[in-house]
C-alpha cells in the first residue's frame, strides 16, 4: 500500500449507476421529491476522498411537522389495509431492492465507505427484512381469554400505534432504516424517517424504489438535515401526533429522545452504545476463535454497534491468539471501498479518526503493546490494530472505540472474566469461544447482554430480535418479536 491513503484513494473512478433515478437530492414527503422551498443545503462527502457526493435541503422543525401531518393523515387509510395487502407490498419492495442491489451498494459505498462487496452484502440484509416483515403482516394474532364470567367473552386484538418517528445513524444506511421501517409498515403504521446526515443518500434511493412499487403516498417520508438536527428530533419527539419513536445511536442521544418522548409517553425502541466483550478460553477452536475475532471487531472498519470491543483471551492461549490474529490483521488492504483489493475502508470522518488515535494512545502510555496497525493513513483511514496487554484502567476497557482497534486482555478463570465482561453499564452484545457444553450454557446465561455469540462472531439476522440491556437500549427489532413494538394490544370484553 502507498503511504497515504490519499494516493491510493484519488485513481478510483465511482462507478456510474445503472439507475441514475435511484440518486435523489431532495427530501421524500408525500411520495414528492421535494425542498419545500429551503434554500439552505448541507453537503455530503464521499469519506475516502473527502469529495462532495451532494447537496440536501437543511430542514428544520416547520418541514417535521409538515411531513407529520401527512403521514398522519395517510395513516387513516394505511392502517385499515389488510396485513395481505401490506405483505405483498412489502414483498414487491424487497424484490426491487434486490433487483437493484449493486446500484444501491454503490451508493451505499460512496457516502459511508465501506467496501463494495461489504455493501452489497448489507443491502441484502437490508432486503430480508422487508421479506421478514411481509410475512409477518399476516400474522398479527390476538387471542381469546377463557371467562370466567357466564355470557361474556374476552378477546385481545392488535393494533397499529400510530405514525412512526425514525431516527437512524450512518454506519447501516440502509439496514438501520428498513429494519425500522419494515415493521412499522408490516404493522400498519406510517413513518417520518431522519437519516444520519452523513449517508442519507441511501435512505432517499429506498424511497425511490417504495414510490415505484405501490407504497401509497405519505407512508414513508424523509426529512434531511445535518445543522437542524437538534429541532427535527425534539418535533419528533415531542410532536403529540407521533405515537413512537425507533431510534438507533449514541446512548447520550438516547436518553435526551427518550427525556423529550416522555411527555407525550411515547412508546420507543433505543438501540444505543455497546461495549462488547469477546471472550477466548482455553479450550476454544483458536482458528474459529480468530475467524470470530475478524469478523466481529474489524467489519465496517471496526464502525458497528455490535463490535468486539474488549477481547479477553485465557493466559494459557493468549500469547499464540495474540500472535496469530496480528499476523491475520497485517494482511489486511486499507482503501477506498471501490478498488476490489481493498479489504476495509475509511471510518466515517476525521472525528471518529481522533477517538481511536486517542484510545491508542492511551493504551500505549499505560503499557499497551501494538502487534499490527497503530498507523493514521491520512484522510480518515486508519490501520486496523492489534494492541496487547491492556489493563482495566486503559479508556478502551470503559469506552466503545467504535474503529479498527482490537484491543487484548489476558485473564485467569472464568469467574474473572465474566465479572470483568459485566463490569460495563452497557449490555448490547457479547461473544465467547469454548468447546465445554457445561461452560458454553453458564456463560451465555450469566452475560449481561441482549445478545449473545457462542463460538460466532456474526449474530445478526432478520429472523432474530437484536438489541440490549441495561444502557444499551430498549426494545427489540427483527425477529418474531420486531413487529410488536409497533403494534398495540387492545381487550375487548364481550358481554351477551
Amino acid at each position: 500500500m502507498t503511504t497515504t491513503a490519499k494516493t491510493l484513494v484519488t485513481s478510483v473512478a465511482i462507478p456510474k449507476l445503472k439507475d441514475q433515478s435511484l440518486f435523489k437530492e431532495a427530501a421524500f414527503i408525500n411520495n414528492e421529491w421535494t425542498t419545500k422551498n429551503v434554500t439552505e443545503t448541507f453537503t455530503v462527502y464521499d469519506p475516502a476522498t473527502e469529495k462532495e457526493i451532494g447537496k440536501l435541503p437543511d430542514m428544520g422543525a416547520a418541514e417535521t411537522k409538515e411531513a407529520i401531518d401527512i403521514a398522519s393523515k395517510a395513516f387513516k387509510t394505511w392502517s385499515q389495509t389488510t396485513g395481505k395487502e401490506r405483505h405483498d407490498l412489502l414483498l414487491k419492495w424487497f424484490h426491487a431492492l434486490m433487483e437493484n442491489q449493486e446500484d444501491l451498494a454503490t451508493i451505499l459505498t460512496w457516502e459511508n465507505g465501506k467496501t463494495y462487496a461489504e455493501a452489497k452484502g448489507e443491502i441484502a440484509y437490508s432486503a430480508s427484512f422487508f421479506e421478514w416483515f411481509a410475512e409477518e403482516a399476516v400474522r398479527t394474532y390476538g387471542s381469546v381469554i377463557p371467562s370466567h364470567m357466564p355470557g361474556q367473552r374476552f378477546v385481545t386484538i392488535k393494533q397499529p400505534v400510530g405514525v412512526v418517528g425514525i431516527i437512524t445513524p450512518w454506519n447501516f444506511p440502509a439496514a438501520m432504516i428498513t429494519r425500522k421501517v419494515g415493521a412499522a409498515l408490516a404493522a400498519g403504521c406510517t413513518v417520518v424517517i431522519k437519516p444520519g446526515a452523513e449517508t442519507p443518500y441511501s435512505a432517499l434511493a429506498l424511497c425511490e424504489l417504495a414510490k415505484r412499487v405501490g407504497i401509497p403516498e405519505g407512508v414513508v417520508n424523509v426529512v434531511t438535515t445535518e445543522k437542524h438536527v437538534a429541532a427535527v428530533g425534539e418535533e419528533l419527539c415531542t410532536n403529540p401526533i407521533i405515537k413512537k419513536i425507533s431510534f438507533t445511536g449514541s446512548t447520550a442521544v438516547g436518553k435526551l429522545l427518550m427525556k423529550q418522548s416522555s411527555g407525550t409517553m411515547k412508546k420507543i425502541s433505543m438501540e444505543l452504545g455497546g461495549n462488547a466483550p469477546f471472550i477466548v478460553f482455553d479450550d476454544a477452536d483458536i482458528d474459529k476463535a480468530i475467524e470470530g475475532v475478524l469478523i466481529s471487531k474489524y467489519r465496517g472498519t471496526g464502525q458497528t454497534c455490535v463490535c468486539a470491543n474488549r477481547v479477553y483471551v485465557q493466559k494459557g492461549i493468549y500469547k499464540e491468539f495474540a500472535a496469530r490474529l496480528a499476523e491475520k490483521v497485517r494482511s489486511f488492504k486499507v482503501g477506498h471501498g471501490f478498488d476490489s483489493t481493498t479489504t476495509h475502508g475509511p471510518l466515517i470522518n476525521n472525528k471518529a479518526i481522533e477517538k481511536v488515535q486517542k484510545h491508542l494512545d492511551d493504551a500505549v502510555q499505560k503499557g499497551g503493546k501494538i502487534l499490527a496497525g497503530g498507523k493514521h493513513l491520512g484522510g480518515s483511514f486508519f490501520e486496523p490494530t492489534v494492541i496487547a496487554d491492556m489493563t482495566k484502567d486503559m479508556a478502551i476497557h470503559t469506552e466503545e472505540t467504535f474503529g479498527p482497534l482490537a484491543a487484548l486482555f489476558e485473564f485467569e478463570t472464568e469467574e474473572d472474566v465474566v465479572a470483568l465482561a459485566n463490569d460495563t453499564p452497557f449490555g448490547l452484545a457479547g461473544y465467547f469461544f469454548s468447546r465445554d457444553i457445561g461452560r458454553c450454557w453458564r456463560v451465555a446465561e450469566q452475560l449481561e447482554t441482549g445478545m449473545v455469540g457462542v463460538n460466532t462472531g456474526l449474530i445478526s439476522s432478520c429472523y432474530t430480535p437484536f438489541g440490549g440491556v441495561k444502557e444499551s437500549g430498549v426494545g427489540r427489532e427483527g425477529s418474531q418479536f420486531g413487529i410488536d413494538d409497533y403494534m398495540n394490544i387492545k381487550y375487548i370484553n364481550m358481554s351477551f
